[in-house]
């Protein structure tokens, strides 16, 4: 019988699994697992490889994730593409009635991609309105897109007022994950958003990841930190409005320093690792991190930390003397 994972972020997995056994009795090999605000991607990955290590079943394994393009599914979708995982199947955008089908398909067939193709219409049809007046009508198919420009802007081209326009900059071990694909992007709503990182750069399974992770109608890209120095100075991107996220203070501190003009960040997540100490619920320092954040505060930053939009905002200040502290006390 086909195994299979309920995973989210916080405890909706949990709560969905419950709910499921209330309506279809108790499962053998379904598991919830969560994403909680002190784990890193590192932590959830180990935590889906135990848990199909857990399972009778561990050839097919299916995954039913609650958001496209947030860091459980992010985390799968790796899994997925790795050698001896052939037979794993995803699903995004978890509902009830999608974890009632599964159970009730996996009794007769033997893959989890039958089970998957199953069950996709009833997750569709799932979803109502009451009332009925407020369904809408069916789309109409969407026009196909206009071919893109041939050719690049020709360079010492200047649009707009030449200068790159900075939407919202923010420190995300994460990246780009579902909360910044959906409540931030909504937000600061920019024209594009650009992942500044070597590393991630110099990865083409993590750079395809994170541009199949973009909302609808915002691009992704990922460049090195020498790329978007560049970009800063570049006149051609005078017209172009970007969310910037960077991994980690480091990276931001080497692009101000060779000239990137940015005035404030937020840093939403640092995630936990050996040597570093839990600042907030979403950050963790070290000494070389906390001497970064101050350095990027020397260079006239704006400092805030702050998960989510809805997340009241920490200061500078505070965030610091918060680091001050739990370095001091972890000595």
């Amino acid at each position: 019988m086909v195994s299979i994972v309920l995973a989210s972020h916080g405890t909706f997995s949990e709560g969905i699994k419950m709910s499921g056994q209330m309506i279809f009795g108790p499962q053998q090999d379904v598991e919830a697992v969560t994403l909680m605000p002190e784990m890193g991607p590192d932590d959830l990955r180990a935590k889906i490889l135990e848990t199909v290590e857990s399972f009778e079943e561990k050839d097919q394994v299916l995954f039913l994730v609650d958001l496209q393009g947030g860091t459980p599914w992010n985390q799968i979708s790796l899994l997925l593409d790795e050698p001896g995982h052939e037979n794993w199947v995803a699903v995004g955008g978890m509902n009830l009635p999608m974890v009632i089908s599964a159970y009730g398909e996996r009794m007769g067939v033997d893959t989890a991609a039958e089970v998957a193709k199953a069950i996709y219409p009833e997750a569709k049809a799932g979803v109502c309105i009451k009332p009925d007046s407020l369904v809408p009508a069916e789309a109409a198919p969407a026009a196909a897109a206009a071919p893109a420009p041939q050719g690049a802007i020709p360079e010492g081209t200047v649009l707009g007022d030449g200068h790159i326009k900075i939407a919202h900059v923010r420190i995300d071990t994460r990246l780009l994950h579902g909360q910044v694909a959906t409540a931030i992007t909504k937000s600061v709503a920019p024209d594009r958003i650009i992942v500044v990182s070597d590393g991630v750069a110099h990865d083409q399974l993590r750079k395809t990841m994170i541009e199949q992770a973009a909302p609808p109608g915002v691009p992704a890209n990922v460049v090195p930190i020498s790329k978007m120095i560049e970009v800063f100075k570049d006149p051609r991107f005078g017209a172009t409005k970007v969310m910037l996220l960077f991994e980690k203070p480091q990276d931001l501190l080497q692009a101000i320093q060779g000239g990137a003009d940015i005035k404030q960040v937020n840093i939403g997540s640092m995630a936990h690792s050996v040597g570093k100490v839990v600042v907030t619920n979403a950050i963790a320092m070290d000494e070389a991190d906390l001497e970064c954040v101050e350095a990027l505060h020397d260079a006239g930053l704006t400092i805030t930390a702050q998960k989510v939009p809805a997340d009241k905002a920490q200061s500078y200040d505070e965030l610091v003397n918060a680091a001050k502290a739990a370095l001091a006390e972890a000595k």
